[in-house]
C-alpha cells in the first residue's frame, strides 16, 4: 500500500524483502548466527543476534551485532532512495530488521555508557518511525 505524503517531507522508504533469508530465520529461530553468516545483508538476523546478546547480559556483543545490522540497513536504505532522513515505516515488514538493529544499537550503547550515541539512536528511531519506537519500547 502506498501513502501520499501530505506534509511535503521526504517520501517513506520501503526496503526490499528477502523471503529466502526470512524463511531461513523462521526455520532456525535458535540459530540467527548461521542465518547472518549465510545472508550477511539480512538485518533481521543481526537484530536478533543483538537482542539475544542484550538478553544474555553481553552489551559489547550486542553493540557489535546491532552496529552491523544498522550499517547493512543504511546501505539498503540508500540504495532504496533514502537521503538520510524521512520515514522508514515499521508497518512495512522488511524495514523492521533495520529498525530493530537501530533500537538494539541504542540499548547496547546505553548499557556500555555511550550516552550520546544512545540518544542519537533513540532520536533517529523516533524520527524515522514513531510506530517502531512505540512497539520497541522507546517511545
Amino acid at each position: 500500500m502506498t501513502y501520499e505524503n501530505m506534509l511535503g517531507g521526504p517520501p517513506a522508504t520501503y526496503l526490499l524483502g528477502d523471503e529466502e533469508a526470512s524463511a531461513a530465520l523462521r526455520d532456525a529461530p535458535g540459530d540467527p548466527a548461521s542465518v547472518a553468516a549465510r545472508y550477511p545483508s539480512f538485518c533481521e538476523a543481526w537484530a536478533t543476534l543483538a537482542e539475544n546478546a542484550l538478553d544474555q547480559g553481553d552489551p559489547v556483543a550486542a553493540y557489535a551485532y546491532a552496529r552491523t545490522g544498522y550499517h547493512r540497513g543504511l546501505d539498503q536504505l540508500r540504495r532504496a532512495g533514502w537521503k538520510g532522513h524521512g520515514p522508514i515505516p515499521w508497518e512495512h515488514e522488511p524495514n523492521r530488521g533495520f529498525l530493530r538493529s537501530l533500537h538494539a544499537l541504542g540499548a547496547a550503547a546505553a548499557a556500555i555508557g555511550e550516552d550520546d550515541e544512545a540518544e542519537r539512536c533513540s532520536s533517529f528511531l523516533a524520527d524515522s518511525s514513531p510506530a517502531a519506537a512505540s512497539a520497541l519500547g522507546s517511545g
